[in-house]
């Protein structure tokens, strides 16, 4: 009897470390493509995190980093919405997306833009607000801000500019994109040296901060299980793509 309750606790423990040796595998196959419903929901929410978040900066007269730092900057010389301030900033980062990114990723990038714009536009409408602390709107802003960005990557997608040179870097060398975007905050801020009061770039220096630690604790290899169908296909990096068809 004791032998049969020996052979019984091996056979238990066999049976355990096989189970375990096979979880890998698992977890790779239940990675699932998203659906045009995922992306559709998932750009909408990413715009929305942005468009609030640009918001309650341009309230405060922030700027933060990225192409949406940029835009924010100019808006502050150019009496132009801070919408088609975007837009226009954005056409060579565009081209960029088109070449090194692919048609999929371009489509979306552009549509995320053009509702970005309206929405820009839109929100001080919707929303009235008197005042806002400078330390919670540089906080609260850059961070919605990075949710939104990440959002938009999560179903291949970008709000074009810096960002998308770092989702770039991101796919083809695996290079976090928080870092990197932390690097081109830099440059941004920089420049504005010359332009604003210490105090704002003071605070503006906290939400790009807000906004990148977003990226760089969320944004990490193999967090994420799921894909967009879209960037399935090796379309995110052409080069490969054309490497594979040979």
């Amino acid at each position: 009897m004791a032998e049969l309750s020996h052979f019984q606790f091996s056979e238990v423990i066999y049976t355990v470390l096989r189970i375990l040796r096979t979880v890998p595998d698992i977890k790779k196959k239940s990675a699932t493509s998203h659906t045009l419903k995922d992306d559709i929901y998932g750009l909408a929410l990413g715009v929305l995190f942005i468009a609030v978040g640009l918001n309650m900066l341009k309230l405060s007269g922030m700027i933060t980093g990225g192409i949406a730092g940029i835009a924010l900057l100019i808006s502050y010389f150019i009496p132009l919405p801070i919408g088609i301030i975007f837009i226009i900033a954005n056409i060579p980062f565009m081209i960029f997306c088109y070449f090194s990114m692919g048609k999929g990723f371009t489509l979306k990038t552009l549509l995320v833009n053009i509702a970005l714009s309206i929405l820009t536009q839109a929100i001080p409408h919707l929303i009235v607000i008197n005042y806002i602390h400078p330390l919670f709107s540089a906080l609260v802003g850059g961070t919605f801000i990075g949710m939104g960005i990440l959002s938009l990557a999560r179903h291949n997608a970008s709000v074009g500019g810096t960002g998308a040179i770092t989702l770039w870097l991101y796919k083809r060398f695996n290079i976090n994109a928080g870092k990197t975007q932390m690097l081109l905050d830099v440059l941004v801020f920089l420049v504005s040296l010359a332009k604003m009061p210490a105090m704002l770039l003071f605070w503006s220096a906290i939400s790009a901060l807000a906004m990148n630690a977003m990226l760089m604790n969320w944004h990490k290899p193999g967090r994420y299980q799921g894909s967009s169908e879209a960037s399935e296909q090796v379309g995110n990096n052409p080069s490969e793509n054309r490497s594979q068809r040979k």
